[in-house]
């Protein structure tokens, strides 16, 4: 199929934008790297009447370090981020993530600003970006506001974007030397949305885990934070019995759904696996040496 007739404008400032945005409302749609809207273009999930192309906007781009925070543009792109020594030093767990998602010739065009947008709940990095306690940036008609991950993401395929306004930055904070992550996902086949992902986060203190934040995403409408897992292991000895109260405590945390991939029971299953593998990865050996 071809995408429906539209217009097609390439602002030269982020203002530009905005006011093509603000005089245009539901009717337009903005387009960084295009691999989410263009196919929803050519399956005609999607009508808009004008493309606004962000693409050449050089201030939504890069990535810059300072005072104990990571600042990345919106426009910065999925390659950038994998390759990066920024994010692998400061950002271990987003560098963990990005070789699972998709494809090279996907990363080499997609945004870290489009995807968030897109809000895929079976995308890698939305998780990254809870598991980290990332803050959006976003611009609109009457200047700035900032959110946290957990209020930007609001249902599948959904966020806390107006129409008239442009998601331009993500600040998260630089991870320390002593703060292990891991990230895992199971999926059919290399590339493949995620059957079940997790991105874990967290600090060794004493031999267990202290300020652990678990993202799991394909598990519900959004990426979500099992909080519920995360306290049963909170300052305490990481033991089987420990990790299996953890596992039990996901059916509270995440709302999996049947559908064509797999069951909503399968899901949580895979869920509670991979949970037990991230807190191997975050401590390793801490369940077999208190035991």
């Amino acid at each position: 199929m071809k995408a429906p007739a539209f217009d097609y404008a390439r602002p030269r400032s982020l203002a530009e934008a905005l006011a093509l945005l603000r005089r245009h409302g539901d009717e337009a749609k903005i387009i960084a790297g295009g691999q989410s809207l263009v196919p929803a273009l050519n399956l005609r999930l999607l009508a808009p009447k004008l493309l606004v192309d962000i693409g050449g906007l050089s201030e939504l781009k890069g990535i810059a370090v300072a005072d104990g925070t990571v600042r990345i543009g919106a426009l910065t792109r999925h390659v950038e981020l994998m390759r990066a020594p920024e994010i692998a030093r400061h950002l271990p767990l987003i560098a963990a993530a990005m070789p699972h998602l998709s494809h090279a010739a996907i990363r080499n065009r997609g945004t870290l600003g489009g995807n968030l947008a897109h809000a895929d709940p079976a995308s890698e990095l939305p998780a990254c970006c809870l598991a980290l306690g990332a803050r959006m940036t976003i611009a609109g008609p009457d200047g700035e506001r900032e959110l946290a991950a957990e209020e930007f993401f609001t249902g599948i395929f959904e966020t806390a974007l107006r129409p008239d306004e442009i998601l331009t930055r993500v600040d998260i904070p630089a991870v320390g030397a002593d703060e292990p992550c891991a990230f895992l996902e199971l999926s059919r086949r290399s590339g493949d949305y995620a059957l079940v992902g997790v991105a874990a986060q967290g600090a060794v203190r004493d031999g267990g885990l202290s300020r652990l934040r678990l993202a799991f995403f394909s598990v519900g409408p959004t990426a979500m934070l099992a909080r519920r897992a995360a306290a049963a292991l909170e300052g305490r000895p990481i033991t089987d019995a420990a990790i299996a109260e953890a596992q039990g405590a996901l059916a509270g945390d995440l709302a999996p759904q049947d559908d064509l991939q797999a069951s909503a029971a399968t899901r949580l299953h895979l869920a509670r696996v991979l949970l037990r593998r991230a807190v191997h990865a975050l401590v390793p050996g801490a369940a077999e040496k208190a035991a």
